[in-house]
């Protein structure tokens, strides 16, 4: 039979395999994959980009303070003045001059000229842009106009050249021989048919690149638009622009030469590039479907002489290549000095100019950011390759998950085909980003991916759909056991694992018995929340089942009456939870009865409550650990509650606190411990409110001897300072409280993301990181000794970062200097204990600490007044 189901699964795994593979050539679901995972590896690298290139924006700030777009052109040529004279290494002008630039006054003006150079050729005007006149008689060659006319003649000269913004423009940039301009192709990646309508000029022809070889493919234009000749000739040379859009309509890579019948021109990246080195188009070689180079770098191409351009991310909330408005550069509110040596690309970045484009980093980038990628890419090689053997690796990897899928999967239980599909994946999965990350090569592996998801997935439903009628009678045959497994439970008191096992039981009236009874257990623990859940439970079944209406209407409110350990919007009287017919019983954690709340903490609520077998009055002490660890810390916080507690029960110490039980209920973890009837230190560390130095000299020691006792156990306590130091002032009892809590709760974090803690009184040692023993509570107390007698603490500063510093590696001031009463002899008491040093000069137990206080005030005592 076995033998026949995996026969039966072979033949369905090759079904499987087959139909995915139709079904990716037919559909575009895998190369939509392939480009997601693309530009998940181009997100993943982190390269720095080139500080050689600069971008002046035309952005939204220029166009208010210049005006309406497009500018007049003079307004770009003093741009480029400004930094031709600031040495600016290159100048790419990104906006397009397909059309001259007409002022409508120039016409009539050029039209002045005209007759005043036919009316007196001998002193004819040259006008840029109009064709000179033609030849006179001789009798009208040599007439001098008068010198009025003359002078009419000199401003109608002077109207041409101010009101002529493209001759302005072409003068600038022929005079900084550095400016490149765009072009744009209508292309293709058919070749095209016949010849061109006409010839290029010569100022576009001679951008053609050096040459190309090989036998690969590249874009072919079939039509071009170039700038007017009269900027053309001026510019230092020109580069298409012609963009190339992913099916997604996302630019990912740059095609770095057209085809126009026959002769390569390059983009305009590859000539900025090239300028930058100093070399023209001539020297740009390019290998078709392999690569192209250019003074030394070669840039490796896909089959169609593409570069996959690397896009710089940005970092700490900039853009990877800086951009300065327009209008700051042209007011001089930026020097232009800032460009010298620079590549310094000029594009419109405003709303409503252009169109932004997608790129694998950026759902909008600009077209003049996306061309400072690519120049970047190419200077410092920068850019990913589909090297020759990525076709073949595919289709091996595609094999071998055909492979598993047919052959080794169908043989392996639901448990390891899970293991080993899930390996596969994230082999694959660590391949692609790995090749991408290393080695900048993108190697398409999401077809056997998907594959091997899609054949996994199909694999087990078809075992699920043909095994689920037996399991379902499986579990029927169970369903006694679980109902006799729920009631031993229960008998036994695990009330949760009794509800979870009789959920697992077909409900019928029996089981709405069981069921019945396990919720009046629950409600006679007063845990009504859990009351609450299993009579909805039964109710979802048979809501007229005996008085289930009443019960859970009365779990449900008193679930809302009390919530231990939370807000005080959630509790009412004190504590006391209010029950039907006017009487009241006392909320119980564990075996404890809960009197009354004595006050709040930074974890949870200190309730005053007894345990009523025995009338002992305790002070509980909740955690609210549920909400201040995630669900998966969970586990190992409580263990690490009930671990710390355990420890800080086996303390006996006349100065430490008793710990009698630890507990959880209500989602709350609880310690009992020994009711103290006075308050902690806290009153006590500022002015008026001081104690006595000789009180305060003998809370310290008796502190001391304490922690002496701790450590001597291999108990460290973490946090000592005044509010975990109770003082009961009439009978002079002293108790250190919260062993152990510190280390419970020193990986939480709170919601603001701060280290729980008190990190005035943290030793040195312990901000730091480093592994801690009983010297750092020593340091503490040598923090809490000073505060309580000078009235402030040793160490402080505006922030954290101050603070820490502060305890670091700042000296405290001198006690004496604050409190002039007090004895020379506390001075070297103070002083060791808040040695920076813990090895070698701070107290090295808590018994010589509180043998120095009893000593120091045994002489002082002993002295003569």
């Amino acid at each position: 039979m076995k033998t026949a189901f995996w026969k039966a699964d072979w033949f369905f795994g090759l079904i499987i395999v087959v139909a995915f593979f139709a079904f990716s050539k037919a559909s575009g679901v895998v190369p939509s994959l392939e480009r997601w995972a693309y530009d998940l590896g181009v997100k993943s690298t982190s390269k720095v980009p080139s500080d050689k290139i600069a971008i002046i924006a035309i952005d939204d700030q220029s166009i208010a303070n210049i005006g309406r777009w497009p500018w007049p052109r003079a307004v770009q040529a003093k741009l480029i003045d400004q930094l031709v004279a600031a040495k600016a290494k290159v100048i790419g002008n990104t906006v397009f001059f397909f059309e001259p630039e007409k002022d409508a006054g120039l016409a009539y003006v050029e039209k002045m000229l005209e007759v005043y150079n036919k009316a007196y050729p001998a002193a004819a005007i040259d006008v840029p842009g109009v064709a000179p006149i033609g030849a006179q008689t001789p009798a009208a060659q040599g007439v001098q106009p008068p010198a009025d006319v003359a002078e009419i003649g000199k401003i109608l000269n002077e109207a041409s050249v101010s009101l002529n913004n493209d001759a302005r423009l072409a003068a600038s940039m022929k005079s900084a021989g550095n400016v490149l301009v765009p072009m744009n192709f209508d292309a293709s990646y058919g070749a095209p048919q016949g010849k061109p309508d006409k010839p290029l000029p010569e100022f576009v022809a001679k951008n053609a690149i050096g040459g190309a070889t090989g036998d690969g493919n590249s874009l072919h234009g079939t039509s071009v638009l170039y700038p007017i000749e009269l900027l053309g000739t001026a510019a230092a040379g020109m580069g298409h622009l012609t963009g190339v859009l992913d099916e997604d309509g996302a630019t990912r890579y740059e095609p770095l030469v057209v085809d126009y019948y026959g002769e390569y021109f390059p983009s305009l990246s590859l000539m900025l590039a090239a300028k930058s080195l100093n070399l023209t188009a001539k020297d740009i070689k390019a290998k078709l479907g392999e690569s192209v180079s250019v003074g030394g770098k070669t840039i490796r191409t896909d089959a169609d002489t593409q570069m996959y351009t690397y896009f710089y991310k940005d970092r700490d909330g900039h853009k990877a290549f800086p951009e300065d408005s327009f209008f700051d550069v042209y007011s001089n509110k930026i020097p232009a000095s800032k460009y010298a040596d620079k590549i310094v690309l000029i594009g419109a970045t405003a709303s409503g100019i252009g169109s932004s484009t997608v790129t694998p980093i950026s759902a909008g980038m600009s077209p003049v950011q996306t061309l400072a990628h690519s120049v970047s890419s190419i200077l410092q090689e920068h850019f990913f390759v589909t090297p020759a053997w990525g076709a073949l690796a595919t289709f091996a990897a595609f094999l071998l998950v055909a492979a598993y899928i047919v052959a080794l999967l169908p043989r392996l239980s639901a448990g390891k085909g899970a293991m080993i599909t899930g390996a596969l994946f994230v082999a694959l999965f660590a391949a692609h980003l790995g090749l991408m990350v290393g080695a900048a090569m993108w190697v398409q592996l999401m077809l056997p991916m998907t594959l091997l998801l899609v054949g996994h997935a199909a694999l087990t439903t078809k075992r699920y759909l043909m095994t689920e009628r037996g399991k379902e009678a499986a579990d029927l045959a169970g369903a006694e056991s679980n109902r006799m497994l729920g009631l031993a439970f229960q008998q036994q008191g695990q009330l949760d694992m009794a509800f979870d096992k009789f959920r697992k039981a077909p409900l019928n009236e029996e089981v709405m018995e069981n069921l019945y009874n396990l919720a009046l257990d629950f409600e006679r623990r007063r845990q009504f929340n859990k009351a609450e859940s299993c009579f909805r439970y039964m109710a979802a079944f048979n809501p007229k089942f005996r008085d289930i209406d009443e019960r859970l209407n009365r779990a449900k409110k008193l679930s809302e009456t009390i919530i231990l350990g939370g807000s005080a919007a959630a509790r009412t009287n004190a504590g006391t939870m209010i029950l039907e017919g006017g009487t009241s019983e006392k909320p119980m954690l564990g075996r404890y009865q809960v009197e009354k709340e004595l006050g709040k903490g930074a974890m949870g609520v200190v309730y005053g409550g007894k345990d009523p077998k025995i009338g002992r009055v305790v002070a509980i002490k909740t955690m609210a650990l549920s909400a201040e660890f995630e669900a998966e810390e969970l586990t190992e916080a409580k263990e690490r509650f009930f671990r710390e507690a355990e420890t800080a029960g086996r303390l006996t110490h006349p100065n430490i606190v008793t710990i009698y039980d630890a507990g959880e209920e209500h989602d709350l973890c609880y310690i009992a411990m020994e009711f103290l009837k006075g308050k902690d230190l806290s009153p006590y560390v500022k002015q008026p409110n001081l104690l006595p130095p000789d009180k305060v000299l003998s809370i310290v020691e008796r502190v001391g001897d304490a922690l002496g006792y701790a450590h001597s156990m291999g108990i460290v306590h973490r946090d000592i300072k005044p509010a975990n130091i109770m003082y009961e002032l009439e009978s002079d009892t002293v108790k250190v409280t919260d062993f152990g809590i510190a280390r419970i709760t020193d990986s939480s974090k709170t919601k603001t993301g701060m280290v729980l803690g008190t990190p005035s009184y943290m030793s040195p040692e312990q901000l730091a990181g480093r592994k801690i023993d009983g010297r750092s509570d020593l340091f503490s107390l040598g923090v809490t000794l000073y505060q309580m007698l000078a009235g402030r603490l040793p160490f402080e500063g505006e922030s954290m970062t101050q603070l820490m510093f502060a305890i670091a590696n700042n000296p405290h001031p001198p006690i004496r200097e604050i409190n002039a009463s007090l004895p020379e002899w506390v001075v070297p008491i103070i002083e060791r204990a808040l040695a920076k040093d813990f090895e070698g000069q701070r107290y090295q137990n808590g018994a010589e600490f509180a043998a120095a206080i009893r000593e120091a005030r045994k002489a002082a005592a002993a002295t003569p007044a």
